[in-house]
């Protein structure tokens, strides 16, 4: 097999990275050339991305390439979801594009449910409902009579604008769409009458285009400024969590996984969505995969709450490691307190510790006091809830779950992996950390031709990274534990 190198932008919502990826000799390699941040920006009271520095960043990141003296054989670009830019009929960009945590949708989905039912929404986008999905920024701003709406011709997704900024081509990519509240999984194409009703023309969405699509070259003015020639750009999985599924290295189906942050999605891969009463009432939601495949899956709230509380801590002088967060967490005694972490009073309060403390007195459980016990306590509740989490997706999954792989920067944390372990009863095998630059370069590996499939690209990925495997301890203890976890919490 040649060798080649291919250049993945993968961006998130406070930074983006430029990462150098190349397959040799059936292994992957990858350096990170650039690393840049990704504000938000407050104009007039409104939230919005800075899409022309993003594409700053994105040509510096292509001029690190250039300097690298490889031939890259080809780019692409993952984002976070539901945001997308405005584009009038000539093609330009309106504006800066609204942020996800702009508060005009606030109150957007239970307005548009007088138009239409929530469950038929839900029974038509298999999309869990969140305020900041794409179908209610499109309905605020319809209802706002947004002028930069009023003059738009068409949308595209934060990756695919990006993309068209590089190569002046428009595709709608299908892993990215389908966060949108607007795509029917089971047809993979966009529900007209969800946009009708919200007063807004369906024409503004393009044609759906799979991952792995040519979207074209680099245009001629960039590919002088940077001197890198003309690059193709592919869509890849333009989702950057369906770019980290792709990055599981699985050896067949029956497997789960949770990608791990400050926040953190459980979830499974298959054929077809799963849409029912049960699905609707859990919340769980249907995003799209590679190879038409569906990500069948459940947000759970992940390391944010210790984030929340080790920001506490530093304004009281007190900064910790996070291999010391990990010792602390095993010095003190086990399941002293229990937390729902999806619970609302944990969503952004004013002061965490407090909180957690004021939880755990109306539930008549000992309070921690010390940082360690609060750390235990977070930890121990996040992997009792993942045993929730699971158990549910074990009922709703057309195949038995044997494992669940851990990936994204939670899978850096040894403790939380063996006691997540222990509470699911089954393996955990945690890695790769950085799976959403892998997924993202091993997808245009697939394209190029590299290699054939889904299950070989994980097989290359499994065989280049180091993983680690944690078998599940003390049964009994942890069994006993989720009971009065269940009871504590009052989940079913």
């Amino acid at each position: 097999m040649k060798n080649k190198s291919f250049l993945a932008f993968d961006i998130g919502a406070t930074s983006g990275r430029t990462i150098l990826g190349t397959i040799e000799n059936g292994r992957l390699q990858m350096k990170e050339l650039t690393r840049f941040p990704n504000q938000i920006l407050q104009i007039g009271g409104h939230f919005h991305w800075n899409i022309y520095s993003l594409f700053e960043h994105l040509k510096a990141g292509l001029v690190a390439a250039k300097n690298e003296g490889i031939q890259i054989s080809s780019i692409g670009i993952d984002t976070w979801g539901v945001d997308f830019a405005m584009l009038a009929e000539d093609g330009t960009i309106l504006g800066a594009p609204y942020a996800y945590r702009d508060p005009h949708t606030t109150h957007a989905p239970e307005d548009y449910f007088k138009i239409i039912p929530r469950e038929k929404v839900y029974d038509l986008t298999g999309i869990q409902i969140m305020n900041f999905n794409s179908l209610y920024q499109l309905f605020a701003l319809k209802k706002a009579n947004n002028s930069l709406l009023n003059a738009t011709k068409e949308i595209l997704f934060m990756p695919d604008a990006l993309s068209y900024m590089l190569t002046g081509k428009k595709v709608v990519e299908y892993t990215i769409a389908s966060t949108s509240q607007i795509l029917n999984p089971r047809t993979k194409k966009f529900e007209a009458e969800l946009l009708e009703k919200a007063g807004v023309s369906p024409s503004i969405l393009g044609d759906i285009v799979m991952p792995g699509t040519y979207i074209g070259d680099l245009l001629d003015n960039i590919a002088d400024e940077c001197e890198l020639g003309k690059i193709p750009v592919v869509t890849v999985a333009g989702h950057d969590t369906g770019a980290a599924v792709a990055a599981v290295p699985a050896v067949n189906e029956n497997f789960a996984y949770l990608s791990s942050g400050t926040w953190s999605l459980m979830g499974i891969e298959v054929k077809d969505p799963i849409i029912n009463k049960e699905t609707y009432e859990l919340n769980f939601t249907n995003e799209g995969g590679i190879e038409g495949t569906t990500r069948f899956l459940k947000n759970i709230t992940g390391m944010w709450m210790l984030e929340q509380c080790l920001k506490e801590w530093k304004k009281e002088g007190i900064t910790y490691a996070y291999e010391k967060l990990v010792q602390m967490a095993d010095t003190v005694p086990a399941f002293q307190s229990m937390l729902d972490t999806d619970h609302p009073s944990f969503a952004n309060p004013g002061s965490m510790t407090s909180a957690i403390v004021e939880y755990c007195v109306l539930t008549n459980q000992n309070a921690p006091s010390s940082h360690a016990e609060f750390v235990r306590c977070i930890f121990e509740s996040l992997s009792l809830k993942y045993n929730y989490v699971l158990g549910k997706l074990k009922e709703l999954a057309p195949f038995s779950i044997d494992k669940l792989h851990v990936i994204g920067g939670g899978s850096k944390n040894p403790l939380l992996n063996q006691w997540t372990s222990n509470a699911i009863g089954i393996p955990v095998v945690a890695g790769p950390s950085e799976a959403t630059a892998i997924g993202n370069i091993m997808i245009q590996a697939k394209t190029a031709g590299c290699v054939d499939s889904l299950q070989e690209m994980r097989q290359i990925i499994g065989e280049s990274i180091l993983l680690d495997e944690y078998f599940p301890q003390h049964p009994k203890l942890w069994s006993e534990a989720y009971q009065k976890f269940l009871k504590v919490t009052c989940l079913k």
